[in-house]
């Protein structure tokens, strides 16, 4: 009995931060972001271009990107369908400003072609190929 008292507790709290969080989601004109993907199974790995993704929704306090998991999850679905290569590892990083994208980006090339001891296969996709589209996080 006690342990269906703190799920219940636990879950009624998780339920209440969830709905905090995301009211503090707001809308801004772009955001910069690029992605990253890899494999534990071999040495090659993907960065496409930074891009500009118009309309896209940002936590307030932090400027953080809001639904990374959705942007993340447009780029392994276009592995998974167009490349098929399923289970791919894929990053998103992004930012309003576009220097501290350029920042990480230029900072984890350098990680992959420069500082690594072991040898990678480093290769773009082009912006034909793959583009991030802007994910409506209105009803979130």
């Amino acid at each position: 009995m006690k342990l269906i008292k703190q799920l219940t507790l636990a879950i009624a709290m998780m339920a209440a931060g969830a709905t905090n969080v995301q009211a503090q989601n707001v809308k801004v004109p772009h955001a910069y972001m690029f992605g990253f993907v890899a494999s534990f199974n071999d040495s090659t790995v993907y960065f496409t271009n930074i891009q500009q993704v118009d309309s896209v929704w940002v936590t307030k306090k932090k400027k953080m990107l809001a639904g990374r998991n959705n942007y993340s999850y447009q780029l392994r679905e276009f592995f998974a369908q167009k490349r098929n290569m399923p289970n791919r590892t894929c990053v998103v990083v992004a930012n309003t400003d576009r220097k501290k994208v350029e920042k990480k980006y230029i900072k984890m090339k350098n990680k992959y072609l420069v500082k690594s001891k072991k040898p990678y296969d480093v290769r773009n996709i082009a912006d034909s190929d793959f583009k991030f589209s802007a994910v409506d996080m209105s009803n979130e």
